[in-house]
This record gives C-alpha cells, sequence and structure tokens, in this order.
C-alpha cells in the first residue's frame, strides 16, 4: 500500500477517533459534571479500542499471519507512548498556560496522532 493511502486512511479513523473523544469529552464534563482530566482518559481509551480494529484491519493490513495479542500489547504500549505525550502537552496547556480546557483536548488530538502513527507503523504493525 502506499503511504499517501495509509495517511489517508489513518486520517480518516484519526477524524472518527476525534468524533469519538469529542462526544465523551461533552458528555463528561458538561453533562456529567466530571473533570477534565478523567473525561480525558476515558474518551482516549473507548477511541483507542475502535483505533486498534481499523488499524490492525484497514490502515496496517499484513498478509502475513500475525499473532493479536503481540499485536495488542504493542498497540498498547504505543497508546501510551502517544497518551503520555498527549497528557503532559494537555496539563501543560492547561495548568501552565491557562488555555481553555477544550482547546487544549483538541491540540492534544495532534500530540497523539503523530506519535501514535510512528509508533504503529514502525512497531506494531511492521
Amino acid at each position: 500500500m502506499k503511504e499517501s493511502a495509509r495517511i489517508f486512511r489513518f486520517a480518516i479513523i484519526g477524524t472518527l477517533n476525534a468524533l469519538i473523544m469529542a462526544v465523551t469529552v461533552w458528555v463528561m464534563m458538561d453533562e456529567l459534571e466530571i473533570n477534565y482530566m478523567l473525561s480525558n482518559v476515558t474518551a482516549y481509551i473507548l477511541a483507542q479500542i475502535h483505533n486498534f480494529i481499523w488499524c490492525k484491519y484497514w490502515i496496517f493490513p499484513t498478509k502475513k499471519k500475525s499473532n493479536t495479542w503481540r499485536q495488542v500489547l504493542l498497540f498498547s504500549i504505543a497508546f501510551g507512548m502517544a497518551y503520555g505525550a498527549q497528557f503532559l502537552f494537555l496539563i501543560g496547556l492547561v495548568e501552565g498556560l491557562d488555555c481553555n480546557e477544550y482547546l487544549a483536548q483538541f491540540l492534544g488530538l495532534f500530540i497523539y496522532g503523530s506519535v501514535n502513527f510512528l509508533m504503529n507503523k514502525r512497531v506494531t504493525f511492521r
């Protein structure tokens, strides 16, 4: 598969993940009045489950037989690294720079997406 097609597919699924996260954050923060940190964690976990399925079968498909449990482990490590970078960015914006919590959540998507794509391309689904 061409790299441009892979990036396009990743962008489509990333957009769906962003919608899942935005709705989750909105419901938890506005409707349930849960703080932005717990809302963020929950939103990313829900989107990550969705993301793994699409990555395995559509974004980074492979013809060779793969060990799904190994991929789940590597995917979880990639998620942890991407999420950690995003979460530190989020906290820095909100707590350090007094940025709007919703804007910080949105900007964090770009940090997360970049780290996640690189880790999954180079480690999880190679």
